[in-house]
């Protein structure tokens, strides 16, 4: 018998499903001193992480139009006085494992900011890391596009999005306009 949930329940998905893959394949890597080395490097260029009082990891879809909306977060988040936003491909460097470097950012950062639209290459695994562990998840805020459609998301991320609303950590949006304002919102 399966552990899934299938999508017509209202089960929420079970995101440690997720974690404990992330966390397998994380295993099975191994590290070596050039791949360390590597990633000091690229962590050495979040200094200001470390001097501002707030910062923020911006994750979302790269794809030509919806990376503009990412950049549009950043610029805004970036107005803040002593404040630091950025997306992950701002972090140099050749990653083979894109969930250890998503990790080591997200244990750095202040907060966790999910931009959510329908396209295929949004940020599905994150999703599940971010509600999957309760320190991400307790730093985590996302900015769900809204849609005239019923369900563009699919039933996994409407209870991703649910555990997000239950905790006053979802911020809806349908223009750049109303995205900005979401921005704004943040902590």
């Amino acid at each position: 018998m399966s552990n899934e949930t299938s999508p017509d329940s209202d089960d929420s998905p079970a995101p440690e499903d997720v974690l404990a893959s992330a966390n397998e394949r994380l295993d099975a890597e191994e590290i070596t001193l050039a791949d360390n080395e590597e990633i000091l490097h690229a962590m050495s260029e979040l200094g200001p992480v470390y001097e501002t009082d707030r910062s923020y990891f911006i994750l979302g879809n790269y794809d030509r139009e919806p990376i503009r909306r990412l950049n549009l977060v950043v610029d805004r988040l970036n107005r803040r006085a002593d404040a630091y936003a950025f997306r992950m491909v701002d972090v140099r460097g050749e990653w083979d494992n894109s969930i250890q470097k998503f990790c080591l950012i997200a244990d750095l950062v202040t907060y966790l900011v999910g931009v959510a639209e329908k396209e295929p290459s949004d940020f599905l695994v994150e999703q599940g890391l971010l509600v999957g562990s309760e320190e991400y998840f307790e730093k985590s805020h996302v900015l769900k596009r809204e849609y005239e459609e019923e369900r563009p998301f699919g039933w996994m991320q409407d209870g991703v999005f649910e555990l997000f609303d239950d905790e006053g950590r979802l911020y809806r949006w349908r223009t750049e306009e109303d995205l900005v304002e979401a921005a704004e919102a943040l902590p």
